[in-house]
């Protein structure tokens, strides 16, 4: 877990803090059309941009939190039980439920986008109403976490337990099963299908404004992303069944169960470490994105180089048509 917990720690935040740069650059820009395809799927990037920074706040907090309990061992104790408890898990559930809304939210927008019906497209919103239902998602998951806060406290063996029994059956099913496992493995599935499905009955016809590719490179980014997210999220659901079901006396009785415990805790924050590495890898685009970023002066000189080659084959085309 320290190991593991420290390379994810410090990944996961270059990662997420290029990410927030690539998509805050995509969904200003609207100049470039090779790389700001944003410019048309605006809402998509805002929701990834949304989902980035939630993800880099789940990082810093509830991760180095995790490793320091399981990692190091340390017992938590009735003076710091607002900050490794109560505080804790108000932050994971607040901002990890926020992350995993703005990406189901951006799928969405990429079969809004993708569907050759006119009535589906006119439902995609604006970036300021985006902007709005963003900040809307963090206020309401706020307020449903609070009685997080209330209940949640320290155990004699000195780990974060919940007090009361009903919220916990409460907290299971709501946070762990639904929230965090069957409503986004459902949504993120379904909609994933029917936007491939729609991919490839456009592919078969014209490239659609010069835009096809990037609609298909978004949407590999999208569904890989989504993958991850269905393949984190089981395990950890179990493990939270187990303990309230069958284990709710003592969380660590046995080695076994606790490695399990280790393992289920990794995977469930590879996604929102995971994700700037899906997109680098899947996608074009983000990969020049990156590129500039990081070596601007370079990436300079390669677009003036092209500019100024496109013009010279306009010019010769133009003067053997007029011969």
């Amino acid at each position: 877990m320290i190991v593991a917990g420290i390379l994810m720690y410090v990944f996961g935040i270059i990662g997420n803090i290029l990410n927030i740069c690539v998509f805050t650059k995509w969904c200003r820009s609207k100049k470039k059309p090779q790389y700001s395809y944003c410019c048309r799927t605006s809402n998509s990037s805002l929701y990834l941009l949304g989902s980035s920074i939630a993800n880099l706040i789940v990082i810093i907090y509830p991760l180095s939190t995790r490793i320091l309990l399981d990692g190091y061992k340390y017992h938590v104790k009735e003076s710091n039980a607002f900050l490794l408890c109560k505080l804790r898990y108000f932050i994971l559930h607040t901002f990890d439920l926020t992350s995993l809304t703005c990406v189901c939210l951006a799928m969405l927008n990429r079969y809004l986008i993708s569907s050759r019906e006119v009535r589906l497209r006119k439902l995609i919103t604006t970036r300021k109403r985006a902007k709005l239902i963003i900040l809307f998602l963090i206020c309401l998951f706020g307020l449903h976490n609070i009685p997080i806060i209330k209940y949640y406290g320290v155990s004699k063996a000195g780990y974060c337990t919940i007090s009361s029994s009903i919220y916990s059956y409460y907290y299971l099913y709501t946070f762990q099963i639904l929230l965090h496992g069957i409503i986004p493995i459902i949504f993120l599935s379904v909609f994933g299908f029917l936007t491939l499905k729609q991919l490839r009955i456009i592919s078969r016809r014209k490239n659609h404004y010069g835009m096809m590719n990037s609609d298909k490179q978004l949407s590999r980014m999208l569904l890989l992303l989504s993958l991850a997210i269905i393949l984190s999220s089981i395990p950890y659901c179990i493990e939270q069944s187990y303990y309230v079901l069958f284990n709710r006396n003592d969380r660590y009785q046995t080695s076994y169960f606790f490695l399990y415990h280790v393992v289920c805790s990794i995977l469930f924050y590879t996604n929102p470490v995971s994700s700037f590495y899906i997109y680098y890898i899947s996608t074009r685009s983000f990969r020049i994105q990156i590129y500039q970023i990081l070596c601007p002066r370079r990436n300079l000189h390669y677009v003036a180089f092209y500019q100024i080659k496109s013009v010279a084959t306009t010019t010769i085309s133009l003067h053997e048509s007029i011969a």
